[in-house]
């Protein structure tokens, strides 16, 4: 009997015909009409579908609704199966320890079962949520990531320094995996604040020459103030030439700044279905990976679809996950909008805005929708000074709800900037924020910036 294998499993030709990279990305694409990549999409689907009902989690998941296997005829049908998210999940792992019943690793034959790639979340706000790959999916992954770093210019001659966290967490591992199979640049494995102190990551970076950073911007940024704590200037004395980040507050212009004119590209995936999009050089958006992909847009509210161009829900169904854990309308709660008008590449793909908050992190102040990652983007592009570090809090008094957000700023913390900041916030948000100037440094314990991938930006003392 042949032997099943990682390498087997992981069907090497059909990776490379399947997701192209590199020079074939994105001109294998060019011309391809949206029929067509809907036809592809539906054969895609209907695997996906066919795996489905052979895992015991959607079995149950669908079965509550009254859904039955010949109710799901094609995507049109998608958005009457019911959304699930991480609760659903972790409610699995405790009624079926230590993995849940959403893995489907039975439902293959016994020689053909594919191993399960293990990995968690951090766990930062409760027990960690196992996340399970097999070989296939995990490859997909990594090539899709590669696929948006050499599109954005890194190449094998890179020295890409890594503040992603390891451990049991995905991400590092990841893009790790990334980096060294389908890239082929060197590595720096450096993770955390936490796993390698700031300062000695400066060091490691100067030694072994970084040309370039991945992680979450947060703390990219803040690595650029200690470089220059330890006489370091970032972009001369240590030259990073390209910065692929998870923006969040940070905007490419201030990260760009910060590492002495970096180029700097954005996406956005979660631990769960890898890279979802990611940024190209032709700046108009994130590129949804439709060929792997299917992005539903929704309602917080009502999980029914917005109308374009409108904030709302990222609903993801994964279409290459037919060996580990199929994602069949997982919602993220990470809020975005799509970008309008055509795909200047060539390619049939929709766009989207970035990460622009979550929806379960929102707050609804006085009939108005918050995000405090959206607050913070405003504060650090009009403060002067700003560190790029800031977290919002909001309390309840005399049955009225306030927020505060707070900011370190360099320098003096002037009245007349809280007050210019608080009318912009007034203007720009149609709501009354109160600004809080801070000195450099003094948020870190609140944020945890040093020790988290993301860092906390809201603290609700209503709660």
């Amino acid at each position: 009997m042949p032997v099943f294998d990682y390498v087997t499993a992981m069907d090497h030709p059909a990776l490379l015909r399947d997701y192209p990279i590199g020079p074939d990305f994105p001109q294998a694409l060019q011309g391809v009409s949206r029929d067509a990549l809907r036809a592809r999409q539906e054969a895609d689907f209907a695997k996906i579908m066919a795996f489905g009902w052979k895992v015991p989690f959607y079995q149950r998941l669908w079965g509550a609704k009254g859904i039955e296997p010949g109710d799901i005829k094609g995507l049109d049908d998608l958005p009457k199966l019911p959304a699930y998210d991480k609760s659903d999940l972790m409610a699995s792992v405790a009624a079926y320890p230590p993995l849940g019943d959403f893995h489907g690793q039975d439902a293959h034959p016994p020689e053909r079962r594919p191993q399960i790639i293990f990995h968690t979340t951090s766990g930062t706000t409760g027990t960690p949520q196992p996340l399970l790959f097999g070989a296939k999916s995990r490859e997909v992954q990594n090539r899709l990531l590669a696929r948006m770093y050499l599109m954005a210019g890194m190449t094998r001659d890179d020295v890409v320094h890594s503040v992603y966290g390891h451990g049991m967490i995905n991400g590092g591992h990841y893009i790790r995996e990334a980096v060294h199979h389908w890239v082929g640049a060197r590595f720096l494995s450096a993770g955390t604040g936490v796993e390698t102190r700031s300062a000695q990551q400066i060091f490691i970076m100067k030694q072994f020459g970084a040309t370039a950073i991945v992680g979450f911007a947060d703390y990219i940024k803040r690595l650029s103030d200690v470089a220059r704590e330890e006489g370091f200037e970032p972009g001369l004395d240590i030259p990073i030439r390209l910065i692929c980040a998870h923006l969040g507050s940070e905007t490419q212009a201030s990260l760009s700044a910060a590492w002495g004119g970096a180029a700097v590209f954005d996406w956005y995936g979660v631990g769960d279905t890898g890279i979802i999009a990611g940024e190209g050089p032709d700046r108009s958006g994130m590129h949804i990976q439709e060929d792997a992909h299917v992005l539903e847009i929704a309602d917080p509210d009502t999980g029914l679809p917005v109308p374009e161009g409108t904030l709302g829900d990222m609903i993801c169904t994964c279409l290459f996950k037919d060996d580990i854990f199929p994602i069949i309308r997982f919602n993220t709660h990470d809020v975005t909008e799509e970008v309008l008008g055509p795909n200047p590449l060539g390619i049939p793909f929709r766009r989207m805005k970035g990460f622009l908050g979550r929806s379960d992190n929102m707050v609804k102040l006085r009939g108005i929708n918050l995000f405090p990652t959206g607050i913070g983007a405003l504060l650090v592009e009009q403060a002067e000074g700003a560190t790029g570090e800031f977290i919002c809090r909001v309390s309840r008094a005399d049955g009225r709800d306030t927020m505060t957000a707070h900011l370190e700023i360099r320098g003096a913390a002037e009245p007349a900037m809280q007050e210019k900041l608080e009318a912009m916030l007034r203007m720009r948000l149609g709501v009354e924020i109160g600004v809080a100037l801070c000195a450099p440094g003094s948020l870190a314990a609140l944020t945890q910036v040093e020790s988290r991938q993301k860092p906390i930006r809201l603290v609700d003392d209503r709660q």
